[in-house]
């Protein structure tokens, strides 16, 4: 048998290990996911009560992870929904909706009529068809104590232009899954990956689904080449050309009775479709070169300008049999497809002290690889490590990198203002701006904005003045 031969035959039999795993993972994942569904009828019993529209002017959200922040397809908005928080007793579940106004700088609490029932790690995009619509997929809701897990594979629109939410039912979806990710391409929506996880077992997934918008039907779709090994948390983009980059990620796999070990990605795919086969999609894997990220998952992906794709933060967990380090990243990188090619992104200093690079200036050497502005030597960062102890006597070690006081993210000042270019057609995400929130249980809202003039080769970040809860919203 040649080695094309062998590697059809491989690529079989993983598909067939992963559908037994799968079939396993969902039978003992039954009986937990009834038990849950109890718990979240009586949440959409609550949420019956609402039979009208009701928009509150109010403070920023409670803190919360995996959340969904997308930006409005036709306003200077974002759309946050979801999330989930532990409290150090419990986890909180929300199907709350929230609007950040982008020139106003307010947030506004919208309760909608029949929502979502309340979920995580779920994914959301946004269309401008029908007047906009928020297309949300998938998911997951926790027990109070954190240990039972129910994964959604229902599909949900916002209809943004009459607020109001619809469920779509249409077969041959995706399995209950979260973690996943999910673009619109065209007039569809794709679907990669994510995982599926019971008390005591677990899958990840690598399939690929469209969702017609037009005719709201599914598709599992047949691909050629070799792509990305199962995982979750990863990037998923779309480049000009109409190609879909997959990028890092996280799975784990079970490598004798109870141990488990995970892997970060870091490799980097392209999903194209076939030229002259309608239908047809093919993998590719590619190797950019520049100063590339370092493997991690969970990080957040914004168009940025130029049709280059925005990089921030994420998390790499290093594990061992008995114990769990996460190291918490802040980092910026760029990713331009036309070159496949990353940047590092490199925040201005203080204002006092920095210097603008020019457009047309040449780069010294060794600044290919990044879009900076030079300035004073940065102080060194602090680092604060805590341990936590498990009632399983699990140590997991928790790691974060604090940038030093007197560089960390500022309110923009009027100066800052007047710095910059001005922009006139409406601003907002369009005009080069990314919004970070929710990053792990923080509620702060953090804006590298980029001045025009500069062809975004100076990033600097400020922190929105808004006022913070103290306190999260008990659902």
């Amino acid at each position: 048998m040649g080695k094309k031969g062998k590697k059809e035959k491989k690529g079989r039999g993983a598909e067939k290990t992963a559908a037994k795993m799968e079939k396993k993972v969902s039978k003992r994942s039954r009986k937990e996911e009834e038990d849950l569904e109890a718990l979240i009828a009586h949440f959409q019993t609550l949420d019956a009560r609402r039979t009208q529209v009701v928009e509150t002017p109010c403070s920023p959200p409670s803190p919360r992870l995996n959340a969904s922040l997308s930006a409005h397809p036709e306003k200077d908005e974002l759309i946050l929904f979801g999330g989930e928080y532990f409290n150090g007793q419990k986890t909180l579940l929300y199907n709350e909706l929230y609007t950040y106004s982008i020139r106003k700088d307010a947030w506004t609490k919208v309760d909608i009529p029949n929502p979502p029932p309340r979920r995580c790690a779920h994914q959301a995009v946004a269309v401008p068809q029908g007047g906009g619509q928020l297309w949300i997929f998938g998911g997951e809701f926790a027990s109070p104590d954190g240990e039972q897990f129910y994964h959604y594979r229902d599909l949900w629109v916002l209809h943004l232009a009459t607020k109001t939410w619809e469920q779509v039912r249409s077969p041959g979806g995706p399995s209950g899954r979260s973690g996943h990710r999910m673009v619109a391409w065209k007039r569809q929506l794709i679907l990669f990956g994510g995982f599926h996880e019971s008390t005591r077992d677990y899958v990840y997934y690598n399939d690929v689904y469209t969702f017609d918008l037009d005719t709201s039907t599914w598709t599992k779709l047949s691909l050629s080449g070799t792509g990305p090994t199962p995982r979750s948390g990863c990037q998923m983009s779309v480049t000009p050309q109409g190609s879909i980059v997959i990028y890092g990620g996280y799975s784990k796999q079970r490598v004798r009775k109870d141990v488990d070990r995970g892997t970060q990605h870091g490799d980097m795919f392209l999903l194209k479709p076939e030229e002259g086969r309608e239908g047809r999609w093919a993998w590719t894997r590619i190797n950019p070169s520049g100063a590339k990220p370092t493997p991690r998952s969970g990080f957040s992906v914004a168009a940025a300008p130029n049709h280059q794709t925005l990089l921030f933060g994420g998390v790499c967990d290093e594990e061992e049999e008995e114990s769990l380090q996460g190291d918490f990243l802040n980092d910026l990188y760029f990713y331009d497809p036309a070159r496949n090619r990353w940047f590092a992104g490199q925040l201005k200093g203080p204002k006092a002290e920095k210097r603008r690079r020019r457009r047309g200036k040449r780069a010294e050497p060794g600044t290919a690889d990044k879009q900076e502005v030079e300035g004073p030597g940065a102080p060194e960062p602090l680092e604060v490590v805590r341990e936590v102890v498990s009632e399983a006597g699990t140590v997991v070690t928790i790691k974060q990198v604090l940038a030093a006081p007197s560089s960390a993210g500022r309110p923009a000042s009027d100066d800052d203002e007047d710095e910059e270019e001005e922009d006139d057609d409406g601003g907002g995400l369009r005009s080069g701006h990314m919004e970070v929130t929710g990053l792990g249980i923080q509620s702060e809202l953090w804006l590298p904005a980029y001045a025009r003039a500069t062809a975004m080769q100076d990033p600097s970040w400020h922190l929105q003045p808004t006022p913070q809860l103290t306190a999260p919203l008990d659902p």
